[in-house]
């Protein structure tokens, strides 16, 4: 039976087999390995990571057509939870670490992801996720400080999480073939990072930041800061710089001290 792909759900089918491959290698799933899938399609990801022999594979489809599908082809072999990512509460998926995989619907990707970052309840529920974006969302996600790419995402992303690019992919690895290229990031927790009380409040700093993204870093430590200077002699800011030019490690002890005189 042909499935049409959903536009509303972002759904684009993974189809070539060697990019498939180079997906679950990714993860480096052993036999006591507990997966999660996020967005199972058709199934064709799914087909591989069960042939790695992991111990539970946990899927994801919040379309019930493809559901049906991914029950007639994989039966009892996978458990499908048939919910929106988004209300999903992953740390009560399982007790064991999850790897994670997920060709991430494009228009909900950097939601996803920024929910699992700031999610303050929940860090220790997996292990890594091998996650595909959009090319342009991944080279925000991966840009670094100075360059016109560098931005909120950026500095979210990188404050828990190590991310190494995996690969490119072809728009034509897919069924409908979209209209942008894609890329296969790696996110591993980092051991050792700055702790925030709510991690909200690093939204609400690198907002403030990049909603003057072309004004002199002085405007938004002012507006965040009734004794901005003591800030800026704290940290030892120059006051010259705007906001792309502050790596990320700056924008999590400028959040500290926000907590800090909030208290």
């Amino acid at each position: 039976m042909k499935i049409k792909s959903k536009k509303s759900l972002g759904q684009n089918f993974l189809i070539d087999k060697n990019i498939i491959k180079k997906i679950v290698e990714s993860g480096n799933i052993l036999p006591n390995s507990t997966i999660l899938e996020i967005g199972a399609g058709t199934g064709n990801l799914t087909e591989y990571i069960l042939k790695k022999k992991p111990k539970k594979l946990f899927v994801i489809e919040k379309d019930e057509k493809l559901v049906e599908t991914l029950k007639g082809r994989f039966d009892k072999k996978i458990d499908i939870i048939n919910k929106d990512i988004l209300k999903v509460s992953e740390n009560l998926i399982s007790k064991e670490k999850l790897i994670v995989y997920g060709n991430l619907p494009y228009n909900i990707s950097t939601q996803i992801l920024s929910k699992w970052i700031t999610n303050d309840d929940q860090n220790n529920w997996y292990e890594n996720y091998i996650l595909m974006f959009q090319k342009e969302v991944a080279d925000r996600i991966l840009a670094q400080t100075d360059s016109k790419n560098y931005g909120r995402l950026s500095i979210l992303s990188n404050w828990k999480l190590n991310i190494k690019k995996i690969i490119n992919i072809n728009a034509s690895c897919f069924n409908p073939i979209p209209k942008v290229e894609s890329t296969l990031l790696k996110f591993t927790p980092k051991k050792n990072y700055l702790k925030l009380k709510n991690s909200k409040n690093l939204e609400t700093i690198t907002r403030v930041f990049f909603n003057q993204r072309r004004k002199k870093i002085k405007n938004p430590l002012r507006q965040l800061f009734k004794k901005s200077d003591m800030i800026i002699d704290k940290l030892k800011l120059n006051t010259e710089l705007r906001p792309q030019n502050l790596s990320p490690e700056t924008y999590y002890m400028i959040t500290k001290e926000y907590e800090n005189l909030r208290n």
